[in-house]
């Protein structure tokens, strides 16, 4: 092995017996270098982060200048900061009132697990509802909501109870009792294969919660700022939730989470105890300046709508691929698409052939037979080109 791969299988802890083990030394626009000199199209966008591509010139300078300021002072929420404050006003200012306070987290599993802890203390009740296909993170309250049962398994008993409902199915919503604090839901799932719901569903949802005295939680980690052809993908559906919780692109390609939701919910953290719940490293000042520059990148561009026609176009070329025998369906929304392969060994085939033809794509967790595509919002016309026939010539390659 040569450069650092060794010591990488003799000391990074390993997530899976198959690492896909590209030894990256630089990352540019869409594109990512290996230390062999080979360059790779980054189709996944560091699951969902890198949504500016890699190495965007308005993020680093708002890294560079924030390091010459200040780095970590104090836990959050102790201290006022000012680039803190302002990625705070802007996030405010974009989402749907009345929702404007923001709690500030390192991930997104850590914001959903915030989420969750102040959807009991508000309600006053202990269960949560949950759906088949879900992701929401691996820490032990989020992965209790996880909808594949494989995954909840080994670590069991989770946090709970969890009241298990059917994505898009109107009917299942009959579940949601007044045991149930908080309905958590991606408003598009994208483990779960690029699931894309009815509107009708989802406003039947926000109309069952209401009537029931339950918190709605929109999980916006991977679809936020753009990625579904709207700056956030509540805005599909014309629902508004109590509760948004953003991570991945939100840092700008720093680590950042948060959960939002009007004051009078996120004020029940505060008292009875105070600190209740706290954060070391939650909104880390850099995080929180490169953050702010990618959505001010975002909104002065209106990269939503970009990903929307550059999404139409990727699909259209990809909607060639549906054979009935190897794949089955091309659905998805904005630049999130899903390819769902007729058996998961196609998927798994697909995926390592593609990587070959120098196109980084992946499979999803609770949906195996599907690979997923989520290409930087800023992703080229002729990468887009590259990317298609990289992916017809790996699935020329399934028999």
């Amino acid at each position: 092995m040569s450069g650092f791969k060794e010591e990488f299988f003799r000391h990074i802890a390993q997530t899976s017996d198959s690492p896909i083990g590209l030894e990256v030394i630089e990352a540019t626009g869409s594109w990512l270098i290996t230390r062999d000199g080979k360059k790779y199209l980054d189709f996944i966008s560091g699951i969902g982060v890198s949504n500016l591509g890699h190495g965007h010139p308005a993020v680093l300078q708002a890294i560079r200048e924030q390091s010459q300021r200040y780095l970590h002072v104090m836990v959050y929420g102790e201290y006022v900061l000012d680039v803190q404050v302002k990625l705070a006003s802007r996030l405010a200012s974009v989402l749907p009132a009345p929702i404007d306070r923001i709690y500030f987290t390192n991930s997104g599993a850590e914001a959903i697990e915030g989420a969750l802890k102040t959807a009991r203390k508000y309600t006053g009740r202990s269960a949560w509802a949950a759906f088949d296909g879900a992701y929401h993170g691996d820490t032990m309250a989020a992965l209790a909501l996880m909808g594949n049962p494989a995954f909840r398994a080994p670590f069991e008993p989770l946090p709970g109870p969890v009241v298990r409902l059917v994505y898009n199915d109107e009917t299942s919503l009959r579940a949601i009792d007044e045991r149930v604090a908080a309905v958590v839901i991606e408003p598009v799932q994208a483990e779960g294969g690029v699931r894309i719901p009815t509107p009708t569903f989802m406003q039947e949802l926000r109309r069952v919660c209401d009537e029931r005295g339950v918190l709605l939680i929109f999980d916006e980690v991977l679809t936020g700022f753009g990625r579904t052809g709207r700056l956030f993908a509540l805005e599909h559906f014309g629902v508004i939730p109590d509760m948004v919780v953003l991570a991945k692109a939100l840092g700008g390609g720093l680590p950042l989470g948060a959960f939002c939701a009007p004051t009078k919910i996120l004020e029940v953290i505060s008292r009875d105890p105070p600190l209740g719940h706290i954060t070391t490293f939650g909104g880390h000042p850099l995080s929180c300046a490169a953050g702010l520059a990618a959505l001010e990148f975002i909104l002065a561009n209106r990269l939503w709508a970009r990903a929307e026609k550059v999404g139409q176009a990727l699909k259209f070329k990809l909607s060639s691929f549906v054979d009935g025998r190897r794949v089955a369906a091309v659905r998805g929304i904005g630049l999130l698409v899903g390819i769902e392969f007729t058996k998961p060994e196609f998927a798994r085939t697909f995926t390592e052939r593609t990587i070959m033809e120098s196109v980084v794509v992946n499979w999803t967790l609770n949906a195996d037979n599907v690979v997923r595509l989520a290409p930087p919002l800023t992703v080229g016309e002729d990468e887009i080109e590259f990317a298609a026939a990289a992916m017809a010539r790996a699935l020329s390659c399934l028999r």
